[in-house]
């Protein structure tokens, strides 16, 4: 395999959608209603995920909106493209939610219903999220997911441990297709904020070694994060052969926005 191929490996399989577009006709199709409970994205997501959150609004796909971000790794990344892209907005000492929430309000002239600015990772997005709606006695059998591609799966999973039952949709803020041109790896289209080239190809390497469940990953036998994962044997040989060029680009956890329970 090419590393433009696995990389798409990679990102096909954590970045999941299980609808192609985010509409009533879409949700009733392939998961049988037409409107969910509760939607929620997630603030690590690139910038193009304010877009998705804010078509989804105007078309009513949930009940109830919410973001759910504090201060994590892919805050100062959210706060210098935004401060790139509208200066108007103010991102300094926000937290992602709140910049994102900014911007729908900037941009579209909507907003989320709720926010939560505490959480510092994906492990206390998903405690915080449940947190917040147990105290606004919100009823949520169907929610919808959206984060950035690269740790959508693991949110999944991070829901999956506490509400096995809970129905999941997951929509990941965008889709990237990489290719190989002239010895360069390029994306094929333009996808607004996204991440530069070595930094995706970090957090995809990032959240394979996170999805296994042995003593070093997030499963139960390991950190327990998240609920179990069987990653397929293509992941796997997609992960270890692009792990021979780029394994410098592992992401490693950021004890800085580590909790108790939970680190990114």
């Amino acid at each position: 395999m090419t590393a433009a191929e696995n990389i798409n490996i990679l990102g096909n399989y954590c970045g999941k959608r299980d609808v192609k577009e985010l509409t009533p006709e879409n949700l009733q199709k392939e998961c049988h209603i037409r409107q969910a409970d509760v939607m929620v994205l997630f603030g690590g997501s690139i910038l193009c995920g304010g877009d998705v959150l804010a078509g989804a609004i105007k078309n009513k796909i949930a009940k109830c909106f919410m973001i759910v971000g504090g201060e994590g790794h892919t805050t100062p990344t959210l706060r210098a493209k935004m401060n790139e892209a509208y200066p108007e907005i103010k991102t300094e000492n926000l937290s992602e939610a709140e910049i994102f929430n900014s911007y729908l309000k900037y941009r579209y002239f909507v907003q989320a219903d709720y926010i939560e600015t505490r959480s510092t990772n994906c492990g206390n997005n998903i405690t915080f999220l449940l947190e917040l709606l147990e105290k606004e006695n919100i009823v949520c059998n169907h929610i919808i997911l959206s984060q950035d591609a690269a740790m959508q799966y693991r949110m999944e999973m991070g829901m999956r441990k506490y509400r096995p039952n809970m129905k999941i949709i997951n929509f990941a803020a965008y889709h990237a297709v990489v290719q190989e041109q002239k010895g360069t790896l390029k994306y094929d289209t333009d996808i607004w904020g996204m991440w530069d080239m070595e930094r995706y190809i970090s957090l995809l390497l990032g959240e394979i070694p996170r999805l296994k469940d042995d003593e070093n990953g997030y499963g139960p036998r390991g950190k327990d994060f998240i609920a179990h994962v069987d990653i397929p044997r293509n992941v796997e040989d997609a992960f270890e052969e692009l792990k021979q060029n780029y394994s410098g680009l592992i992401r490693k956890a950021n004890p800085e926005f580590a909790s108790a329970k939970e680190i990114s």
